[in-house]
């Protein structure tokens, strides 16, 4: 990296990153007020315990039928209604500060006035989706079906090249970059200063200088963790254009569950980057915590990257006085290839699990096979039941997970499951040299989605994710064929290695069934 660039990075204070912010910090304020309450009413009030507890009963009840006739899924009603059932006064004050918002009301309006205002930015090309009509009638009512959910129109002539590897990712990411001429727009879960991040920021510095506009995004979280709260500040004085998506705030913030997880990076309308790689060592295996990195990627080449343009810049608005999209939209870079292309996103602002209900149409229509690679396993009864039913009509359902996990609830979680997905013949298979970060389906040689969408109920239910659907398209054999390579590094779950796991193990994964939509 360029010693000028690193010095102007090393300049100014290091923010404090040790701080305990949002959802810790209010559970930890709530469960004291619920112990003081508590103690307050043996210390004073003893002879009235009867009625308070004759009141502590009608109000659980209250509470119950409130939650049940409520619109959310139903593992995170028996979550809330366990909380509530064992603590009524903590668990509905946690549950009432959760649906508040607090902190969240303004950017889930203003996010959702942006995507209303330019839900016909990118219109359907007719011709585009009739062809799609002639070859699979299914698939274009799939199609049909996301593009009613926000602005994703499907496209041809693009081609996709897909990365095994967040190496091959990067490789491939840093010639691009030197060809821009117009803007590049990088947005990520996370971005962390390294041998990665430092060889991107050096060709983005330097494509300043030659008057390509570039930008910046990454979720607030890296605050805490990778990135000093002055950063973008700090990529200012570079001439880089640069911004957390919802910074943490203390005390008041609910953000952490509507977490911006996506992984975008355009070039000119030209090409364009998506999948599991965040921009950090351990993604291309510079610095290894858990194992050997397993983690994917694609790149657009062709029309359909004016619609990850539109996703970034829909994003980047939300805090924006002014807000520009026509410039950025107008030029169309076309690649002559086959297939269909549809990138697609999944808001929490509303009740359409869009990335859940892919997932689920791939399962429901396969005929032969659908293989998965997903970090975690933490399913609800709709995604559980699909996996099985599609494994039981005698579908080959096949997944990898992690061998080695970055944490320990999530990875006691998926194994919660995988008994009863043995019991359906669904495989499992568990990543022996490390950990799976790919998040992919691909069916039938025909079909796949690379992205950002893990199975958990984050991914599904409550972080901002993209994801590229693919139809037809000539790079799901390297898919295929990565997916294969990757089965021979991998151990096959059976009925005696569930036997085998460890009390400690299966206590812990039984104890945070209980809460697992609150994980």
């Amino acid at each position: 990296m360029d010693d000028n660039v690193l010095n102007l990075l090393k300049k100014g204070e290091k923010g404090i990153k040790s701080i305990i912010f949002s959802r810790m910090l209010i559970i930890i304020i709530l469960f004291v007020i619920h112990v003081l309450v508590l103690f307050s009413i043996f210390e004073w009030f003893a002879q009235f315990i009867p009625h308070v507890f004759g009141t502590s009963i009608v109000f659980i009840v209250i509470m119950v039928i409130y939650l049940i006739n409520s619109n959310m899924n139903s593992s995170a009603k028996i979550t809330w209604l366990v909380l509530i059932m064992i603590s009524p006064i903590f668990g509905s004050l946690l549950y009432f500060y959760t649906i508040s918002e607090l902190g969240y009301k303004t950017i889930k309006k203003r996010l959702s006035d942006i995507l209303d205002m330019t839900s016909l930015k990118l219109r359907q090309d007719d011709k585009v989706l009739d062809k799609l009509k002639k070859k699979d009638k299914n698939i274009a009512s799939l199609v049909h079906y996301v593009n009613t959910t926000g602005c994703y129109p499907v496209f041809d002539n693009t081609d996709v090249t897909y990365f095994p590897l967040g190496e091959n990712k990067l490789e491939m990411l840093l010639a691009k970059l030197k060809e821009a001429k117009e803007f590049i727009f990088l947005e990520y879960f996370i971005i962390e200063e390294g041998k990665m991040w430092g060889s991107i920021l050096n060709i983005l510095a330097q494509k300043v200088k030659e008057g390509v506009e570039v930008r910046v995004m990454y979720d607030g979280t890296c605050e805490l963790s990778t990135l000093p709260h002055n950063y973008p500040s700090r990529l200012e004085k570079l001439g880089i254009k640069c911004k957390m998506f919802a910074p943490l705030t203390p005390f008041v913030s609910t953000y952490y569950n509507y977490r911006d997880h996506r992984k975008i990076l355009v070039i000119d309308n030209k090409y364009a980057f998506n999948g599991g790689v965040n921009l950090a060592d351990e993604y291309i295996n510079v610095k290894q915590k858990h194992g050997h990195w397993k983690d994917t990627a694609i790149m657009l080449e062709g029309s359909a990257v004016r619609s990850f343009t539109l996703m970034f810049l829909q994003m980047w608005n939300v805090n924006e006085k002014t807000m520009e999209f026509d410039k950025y939209l107008l030029s169309q870079y076309q690649c002559p290839s086959c297939g269909f292309v549809m990138p697609f996103g999944d808001y929490p602002l509303d009740n359409e699990k869009v990335g859940q209900n892919v997932y689920i149409d791939i399962l429901n229509s396969a005929n032969d096979y659908v293989y998965i690679m997903s970090p975690y396993l933490i399913l609800d009864d709709e995604m559980e039941n699909a996996l099985k039913f599609a494994s039981k009509r005698g579908v080959d359902v096949r997944i990898i997970l992690p061998g080695i996990p970055d944490k320990i609830a999530p990875y006691a979680l998926a194994k919660t499951h995988y008994k009863a997905l043995l019991d359906a013949n669904v495989k499992i298979y568990e990543y022996t040299p490390g950990f799976v970060h790919a998040k992919i389906f691909v069916s039938d040689n025909i079909k796949a989605v690379v992205g950002t969408i893990n199975l958990d109920y984050r991914s599904l239910y409550h972080h901002f994710e993209c994801g590229t659907f693919l139809y037809d398209v000539s790079c799901i054999s390297n898919i295929i064929e990565d997916y294969h390579l990757t089965l021979e590094k991998c151990h096959r779950v059976t009925y005696d290695d569930i036997k085998k796991e460890k009390l400690s193990m299966k206590a812990m994964g039984m104890l945070l069934k209980a809460i697992a939509p609150l994980m």
